[in-house]
């Protein structure tokens, strides 16, 4: 008989500069920076320059569940732009906007304040004085590579900082950056 293992998905807050996967590249981190824990894959992806949630799993087929775009999770962002978005903005975020890959599907977004848990960046995001920012709440059940930075830029409101908040009913409340837990599987 072949013994098996009990599914395990960890919830990570993963920190900017940091690289979705365990090896180092160049001027970017690794994840065995944070995790020692072996068997582990990540569930999806998130650039070096994002931060907030990450989820890893043991088991290949809840890997697809979390990842694929067929299953249409959602996954929640709390995104810092330059500028302030007009409700026109919104709305063309709402109804899915052209990118050079084609038109996305639509979001959910909407202003927001900035997280009441929110953690310093190192390093700090680069302001400019006479440029005002806005936190909007981004949520997608897409995957494109930079999408959400790329949606953002298209309605002309850039992205400074980008953080996941959930993936479905993951959320990062409570996990300090470069922190690690346990999370029930569905």
């Amino acid at each position: 008989m072949v013994a098996t293992t009990d599914t395990r998905l960890l919830c990570f807050n993963k920190p900017y500069g940091v690289l979705s996967q365990f090896t180092p590249e160049g001027r970017w981190r690794g994840l065995k920076d944070f995790i020692t824990i072996p068997g582990v894959y990540v569930a999806g992806r998130l650039d070096a320059d994002s931060e907030g949630l990450l989820l890893l799993t043991n088991d290949g087929k809840l890997q697809a569940r979390i990842s694929d775009p067929r299953f249409k999770m959602e996954k929640t962002y709390w995104v810092q732009v330059e500028g302030e978005p007009s409700e026109v903005a919104l709305q063309a975020l709402r109804d899915g906007v052209q990118l050079n890959d084609g038109p996305t599907l639509p979001a959910r977004a909407r202003h927001m304040e900035a997280p009441a848990s929110l953690w310093e960046r190192d390093p700090p995001v680069r302001f400019r004085a006479n440029i005002p920012t806005t936190w909007l709440e981004l949520v997608i059940r897409e995957g494109r590579n930079r999408q959400v930075r790329r949606m953002t830029a298209a309605v002309g409101f850039p992205t400074l900082r980008l953080i996941r908040a959930a993936v479905g009913p993951y959320t990062l409340e409570g996990l300090e950056p470069g922190a690690l837990r346990d999370a029930p599987p569905p």
